[in-house]
């Protein structure tokens, strides 16, 4: 029996959902990706790590040539680009194929990127949305004393308008809606270590990992 499984974490600015996902992670003793994948879609494709950053969790455009004239190479060794542009879609497609390749070699816990999509072929998935209240967000972000509240509540506003149409645009689903997703958990309801513990229970019980 394939004991592999995955969780997909999506998630609203300042809910925590990067902080839950990694807790949760070493909870179960499984592999944690968020910004990593940008790393690992660099390294497997032989793009540099700029260009990923670029297009993170963004919908599709094109990345014109004047990326070349940067201070960065596009391309991390001296190969040459066949053409003068690269798209978003080209950039999912080697993060999507990251992620299909984790997912098939161990247990994993992505957060964002469309993973939840990317891998709904996956009977052993398990695809959770991380909510809070907007004024928690706005407290969480506030928090380090570097953004005003009223920044914090421009950029959640401006970061869940660019996650949500990314979202939309690979994966044909709506991004934050229930049907989306096995779970939808408002953090801000229990706390960031008893959602874990919630979030904990919810995938045992779904994938019957009464082992653990």
């Amino acid at each position: 029996m394939n004991d592999k499984y995955v969780i997909n974490i999506g998630r609203q600015l300042g809910s925590g959902g990067r902080e839950i996902g990694e807790k949760l992670a070493v909870r179960l003793g499984i592999s944690f990706y968020d910004k990593e994948l940008i790393n690992l879609a660099s390294k497997e494709s032989g793009l540099s790590e700029e260009l990923f950053e670029k297009a993170d969790e963004k919908p599709s455009q094109t990345i014109i040539g004047g990326l070349f004239g940067a201070r960065f190479s596009l391309f991390t060794d001296s190969s040459l680009p066949y053409t003068n542009y690269l798209s978003n879609d080209a950039l999912f497609k080697i993060q999507s194929d990251v992620i299909r390749k984790l997912a098939a070699e161990k247990s994993c816990l992505f957060v964002g990127r469309c993973a939840d999509y990317i891998l709904r072929e996956n009977p052993r998935c398990v695809n959770v949305f991380v909510t809070a209240s907007l004024e928690e967000r706005i407290k969480r972000l506030s928090a380090s004393g570097d953004l005003t509240k009223e920044q914090a509540e421009e950029l959640i506003a401006k970061t869940d308008k660019k996650r949500s149409e990314y979202y939309n645009y690979y994966s044909y689903k709506t991004w934050g809606a229930a049907s989306t997703y096995h779970l939808c958990i408002d953090s801000s309801v229990l706390g960031i270590e008893e959602t874990v513990l919630f979030i904990e229970q919810f995938v045992k019980r779904k994938l019957n990992l009464f082992h653990s």
